[in-house]
């Protein structure tokens, strides 16, 4: 399985049988280039545009945008209710975690969680493979919140998304946090960053890790 980070909270993760985007953006809220890419299958957190541009994906994919259970193509998908702030949804609505299965891996991505997950699915997504988390606050988890959440879930691999990094809308997203942040908070000044992913089962990390990967531009 190779991972390829597409920017703010979109990832590319392809399979030997079919290729899942999360999230894509909209380049003129982002203030990134959504890389041109195609894929079978496109997961949506929520209904905001840094988030849902499915028509920025090639290929007519296969999108889920509401929890439930889902088989597409070899990828086993479910979809948990969540909320984007700690008012319940009152404040900005709310939002999806998807925890994928796929080639004896299991990956979750929290969308813009912003706020700790009822009980029953934290039972859900603890101890996944690989744990794709917000980390820049303002509109999800902030760092320390974040650190918080990985401790608890105890993924074997962390990809911190949604955070202040070059290039990205001042307007929009200027007050985020930087990944630096999110490091202090889990008490490690580096991680290990990387254009690329490649994981198996046989090769996960023993104790959890944090890898940056580069954006594709």
């Amino acid at each position: 399985m190779e991972i390829t980070y597409l920017g703010h909270s979109s990832f590319k993760i392809k399979t030997k049988a079919a290729t899942v985007v999360t999230d894509p953006f909209a380049p003129e809220m982002t203030g990134f280039k959504f890389p041109k890419t195609e894929a079978e299958i496109v997961t949506v957190s929520h209904q905001h545009k840094d988030h849902n541009n499915v028509a920025g994906v090639g290929g007519q994919p296969f999108v889920v945008s509401i929890p439930g259970e889902y088989e597409v193509k070899g990828i086993s998908i479910f979809g948990y209710p969540s909320f984007h702030d700690s008012q319940s949804g009152r404040e900005r609505g709310p939002n999806n975690i998807y925890v994928f299965e796929a080639e004896d891996l299991r990956l979750a991505h929290l969308g813009d969680l912003g706020v700790l997950p009822a009980a029953e699915v934290m039972e859900e997504i603890s101890g996944v493979d690989v744990l794709m988390v917000p980390v820049g606050g303002i509109f999800t988890l902030g760092p320390k919140e974040a650190a918080e959440l990985v401790s608890k879930i105890e993924p074997l691999i962390v990809l911190p998304m949604h955070y202040k990094q070059p290039g990205i809308s001042q307007e929009s997203f200027g007050k985020l946090a930087e990944v630096k942040d999110f490091l202090t908070e889990l008490g490690t000044e580096e991680a290990e960053r990387l254009e690329k992913l490649s994981i198996s089962k046989s090769k996960l990390p023993e104790e959890t890790k944090v890898i940056v990967l580069e954006r594709k531009s």
